[in-house]
């Protein structure tokens, strides 16, 4: 197995008269370090079936390969996806029988779109939408069971913010209905091609083996969302808009109706969505 560096990484992107783009957030790793790293802290064994969230050249993909029984790769821009079996078959023939790709908008893939159902999400998100790439195929892929996700910094830090955390939110709430999250390392500009303008973190994530609770999640969603559209209110003052009965149903849910929403935990939210 071999693995793209700078220069493979340029020559593939020359060849195929790609420039990344923002709009696609595009930051090409070209360090084959990291994404051993990133393999490494994914936790994965032969038996995993991985989803890989935009492979774009490659880097990563040729280092998931090798660990997993297999590895299905959605990709939204056509001539990437058309180019990566091929870069495997090149570096890696005898672990190419195990690439699946998929061209698609990681935002729209339901469980039918996929050959084979994944146990594990392992990606370079881009930076715009890794989170609601992260809830969508957690809602819609029920056989995902863990995941290691590169994105940026302060994206990692929200994602596994815990209560009380002044960068705990949406995000840190949402995530944790589906799961425990935790960061699992930093990843410092020069590791991309183009570099971009921020650090990138690794947030690792498992799912809760049990569903927290049978409580409807859009109803459990837009509480939350309701608690945290103006940080400094108090739940009583946040989700007047949501119910008029607030106090009655706060007091109900065992909640004090004077507390904001960061210091709630997504049990407390399920509490409240349960009344």
């Amino acid at each position: 197995m071999s693995l793209l560096g700078p220069a493979e990484v340029r020559r593939l992107a020359e060849e195929l008269g790609i420039r990344p783009t923002k709009k696609l957030g595009q930051n090409f790793v070209h360090d084959p370090n990291t994404v051993r790293k990133i393999v490494a802290a994914a936790g994965l064994d032969e038996t995993d079936v991985v989803l890989e969230v935009g492979p774009g050249l490659g880097s990563l993909t040729l280092a998931l390969l090798p660990a997993a029984a297999q590895v299905v790769a959605v990709e939204i821009d056509p001539p990437l996806a058309e180019r990566l079996p091929q870069t495997v078959r090149e570096m890696d023939p005898e672990n190419a029988g195990k690439l699946h790709v998929v061209l698609k908008d990681a935002m729209k893939v339901t469980r039918e779109d996929l050959p084979v159902q994944p146990t594990a999400i392992v990606a370079n998100l881009p930076y715009n939408v890794a989170v609601p790439v992260v809830l969508h195929l957690l809602h819609e892929l029920p056989s995902l069971a863990k995941g290691l996700v590169m994105v940026q910094a302060e994206v990692a830090d929200r994602m596994a913010a815990k209560p009380g955390s002044k960068i705990y939110g949406v995000p840190s709430v949402k995530l944790a209905w589906y799961a425990e999250a935790r960061k699992a390392g930093a990843v410092g500009r020069n590791v991309f091609w183009p570099a971009p303008n921020v650090d990138s973190g690794l947030v690792a994530f498992r799912r809760h083996e049990k569903p927290l609770s049978t409580v409807d999640k859009k109803k459990l969603f837009a509480i939350v969302d309701s608690a945290f559209a103006q940080r400094r209110k108090t739940l009583r003052a946040a989700l007047k808009s949501y119910t008029a009965d607030v106090d009655e149903l706060l007091q109900k849910a065992g909640i004090d109706p004077q507390v904001r929403g960061e210091q709630l935990s997504v049990i407390d939210f399920v509490r409240i969505a349960e009344v």
